[in-house]
C-alpha cells in the first residue's frame, strides 16, 4: 500500500471555508495550470454536482481562479483571485453543468491561449484538500497529483513503456504508479507516471529524447 503525506490526514493549510470546495479546487486549478504550462487567456470552468450548486457560497469559483493563477492553498489573496485573474487578462467563464460524473465535486477545465494547443482537464475534489485528475483531453487517466507526476504523450509502439521505465531505472527514480490510455490501436497514447521523488533534469531529457514521445509535462503541486 502506498501512503500519502500528512495532507490526507489533517488537510492542507488553506484559505477558505471548505477543504473540498476551496483547497481541493485550488489544487485542481493549479494542476491544470501546470499541465497547460502558462497563464491561460481563457478558462471555461464546467462545474458539476455540488460544485455547480454551491460554488459561490463555498468559494469554489475564487479557488479555481487562484489555482489557475499559480497560487497555492495557503495564499492569503485567494479571496481576490477573480479580480486578479481579470487584471492579468484571463477571461473566466463559470458554467454550472449537468451530466454523469464519478464524483459530486467535479470540474472540467478548458484552457486556451493564442498560439498554443487547448487543454482540457477533468478533476475531482475527494475531501481533505485531496484531488484526483481523471481526464486530460480525450484520455481517461486517474492520478492523485500528490506526488511528482510526469505526463507523456507518445505514439503507440511496441516497447515504449519499457523504454520509458528504463530511463527511470537508470536515473534511480522509483515509479509509484502508472496509468496509460490510448485513443486507438497504434495511435496516440497518454502515459502518466507518479514518482516517489522529483525528476532530475537528466531523466526529463532522456524521456523527451525518445523518438515516439510527442510531449512531456511535469506536475509538482506544493
Amino acid at each position: 500500500m502506498r501512503f500519502k503525506d500528512v495532507f490526507s490526514i489533517i488537510g492542507p493549510d488553506m484559505i477558505g471555508p471548505s477543504s473540498s470546495h476551496t483547497a481541493g479546487a485550488v489544487r485542481i486549478g493549479l494542476a491544470a495550470r501546470q499541465l497547460f504550462g502558462r497563464l491561460p487567456e481563457r478558462a471555461e470552468l464546467y462545474l458539476y454536482g455540488s460544485f455547480a450548486e454551491t460554488y459561490r457560497g463555498h468559494g469554489t469559483d475564487v479557488a479555481l481562479a487562484a489555482g489557475l493563477l499559480g497560487w497555492g492553498t495557503d495564499n492569503e489573496r485567494i479571496p481576490e483571485a477573480l479580480e486578479a485573474a481579470k487584471e492579468q487578462g484571463v477571461e473566466l467563464l463559470l458554467i454550472p453543468s449537468q451530466g454523469i460524473v464519478g464524483h459530486p465535486n467535479t470540474v472540467r477545465i478548458c484552457l486556451k491561449a493564442e498560439g498554443f494547443s487547448d487543454l482540457t482537464v477533468l478533476g475531482t475534489s475527494i475531501g481533505g484538500g485531496n484531488i484526483e485528475i481523471v481526464g486530460i483531453d480525450d484520455f481517461d487517466v486517474r492520478f492523485s497529483a500528490s506526488f511528482p507526476t510526469m505526463v507523456i504523450t507518445h505514439t503507440d509502439q511496441i516497447g515504449m513503456l519499457a523504454e520509458i521505465t528504463g530511463c527511470f531505472r537508470q536515473s534511480g527514480v522509483n515509479i509509484g504508479s502508472m496509468d496509460v490510455d490510448r485513443r486507438s490501436r497504434s495511435g496516440e497514447v497518454l502515459t502518466v507516471i507518479e514518482a516517489d521523488s522529483e525528476f532530475p533534469d537528466e531523466l526529463v531529457r532522456a524521456v523527451s529524447a525518445i523518438d515516439a514521445v510527442r510531449s512531456l509535462r511535469l506536475l509538482v503541486l506544493s
